[in-house]
């Protein structure tokens, strides 16, 4: 089964930007409830969408102020024990991170590893990609992140 995640959270000075676990330097980071890992937040919802498991504002509302600042990589092994209790497993993931600036190469092999660990899963089944928007609206003129994900799930053995 497949399943396909979209986030995206808009970016202000001063703010902490992390993505898939990993704080890149930046003088700009994600406005969010939680730490704003949009990278996660996007794989988990395709992991919660290929198990038929509704998405995170189901299971981490951002009405609930106990997810307020909340660590997306704890959020993220709470997925994995969904489907790891509906009798699932990933087999792969792979997300393409929309961002204009910084540029995230230097950061890129840290962010699968991170993701990868958190996956349970070897570094080569874990592909992180990064593009811009080409200048072109809200991602584009640098006011916000946006993340595509897709990943494969099985039936365990």
């Amino acid at each position: 089964m497949v399943g396909f995640g979209y986030d995206v959270h808009k970016l202000a000075e001063g703010e902490s930007l992390i993505l898939g676990g990993v704080n890149i330097e930046s003088n700009i980071g994600t406005v969010a409830h939680s730490d704003g890992d949009v990278l996660l937040h996007s794989i988990m919802d395709a992991i919660l969408g290929a198990c038929g498991m509704g998405d995170i504002g189901e299971h981490f509302p951002d009405t609930d102020p106990k997810y307020k600042g909340a660590d997306s990589c704890q959020l993220f092994e709470e997925v994995m024990q969904i489907l790891d209790n509906e009798g699932f497993e990933l087999v792969n993931v792979d997300a393409t991170i929309v961002l204009e600036k910084p540029k995230l190469l230097p950061y890129k092999e840290s962010i699968r590893e991170s993701v990868a660990k958190l996956c349970k899963l070897p570094t080569k089944r874990v592909n992180i990609k990064a593009t811009t928007n080409e200048k072109m609206g809200f991602l584009g003129r640098k006011e916000g992140i946006g993340v595509h994900a897709v990943c494969m799930i099985k039936e365990k053995a």
